[in-house]
């Protein structure tokens, strides 16, 4: 439950810690929470050092929780294990290892080297420090951008509906706006580019910051319409991107798109939106595929009068 607490505070750095990771840590002594603390702002103190402070003397003897390894480097900020260290606490949970071991990482060893008792925790704890994180983990891991694709689809799997403009309603519209703000990038194909001209933009919502805008393909893009294109493989821009600093991506393209993305293994998670409405007719939600996609972690969520459904293809 306190990891789960460490994890609640980290989320509320998402859009200030760009391009570092979001942390959270809870120090609890004597079954008593002491102090809290998250990673506010790039540049700013670190997690634990916040928690630290909010528990002042109470850190002594205590244990602490934290969603993400605690730093072992001088930055903008020093080493988080020497706050560690000086304030006495005799036990540090960690949610999730640091991948980034030529930098930052290998601060559970210099932990236990002090003579600090250290647990890593595993299982469901430890994949959901995992998931806040999947993006920044997925570009130290996997050298790309952690990849999501989102479709909107009728109950019998069509993407648009004869006669209207909108498959789903306004709040699962308003939620897709949302999950563009959080994220670093969004992209379609150009399909989807000449069929509907899309801005990509958050609109009507509070966007910490505006995604970039890709649209995959090769051919001319429209007049006035601000999308940067990207014709080459997508494994090479993917890498490209993550070298540009792109963590996290979003797919809103068709079947097309979509097909290429899954038969090259690079999608990592789908969300899908389903309408209470039969099409009878449409495109689907993916061409045909080399081979069938088993997905995990199936989560389901009512969204106004739609239906969420979120399923992982890899683990964050």
């Amino acid at each position: 439950m306190t990891m789960r607490r460490a994890i609640e505070l980290a989320e509320r750095g998402r859009g200030t810690t760009y391009p570092n990771p979001l942390v959270g840590a809870v120090v609890v002594r004597d079954g008593e929470v002491v102090g809290e603390g998250w990673h506010e702002r790039r540049g700013g103190p670190h997690a634990e050092v916040n928690a630290l402070t909010a528990a002042g003397e109470r850190a002594r003897r205590s244990t602490m929780y934290v969603s993400l390894e605690p730093c072992t480097h001088h930055g903008s900020t020093p080493p988080c294990v020497d706050a560690i260290f000086r304030a006495g606490v005799e036990r540090v949970v960690v949610g999730v290892r640091d991948p980034n071991l030529h930098v930052s990482g290998g601060g559970v060893e210099r932990l236990r080297e002090a003579g600090v008792d250290v647990e890593v925790l595993d299982g469901e704890p430890a994949w959901r420090a995992r998931d806040l994180n999947a993006g920044w983990l997925s570009v130290h891991e996997r050298g790309r951008p952690w990849v999501i694709y989102k479709a909107a689809v009728t109950l019998d799997g069509r993407m648009t509906v004869p006669g209207e403009r909108w498959v789903t309603g306004e709040e699962a519209r308003r939620r897709v706006h949302e999950l563009r703000g959080r994220v670093d990038a969004v992209a379609v194909g150009m399909g989807t580019v000449r069929a509907d001209a899309p801005r990509l933009d958050a609109r009507g919502v509070d966007a910490p910051r505006q995604p970039r805008r890709l649209a995959f393909g090769r051919g001319p893009l429209p007049d006035g319409l601000l999308l940067e294109q990207r014709s080459g493989r997508l494994e090479d821009e993917l890498r490209t991107l993550a070298d540009e600093g792109v963590q996290t991506l979003l797919l809103e393209g068709g079947a097309t798109l979509a097909s290429s993305f899954l038969a090259a293994d690079l999608v990592d998670k789908l969300l899908v939106f389903v309408a209470p409405t039969l099409a009878g007719d449409g495109p689907t939600l993916t061409r045909t595929l080399p081979s069938p996609v088993s997905l995990k972690r199936l989560r389901a969520e009512p969204v106004g009068e739609d239906l969420l459904l979120e399923a992982y293809v890899h683990d964050p």
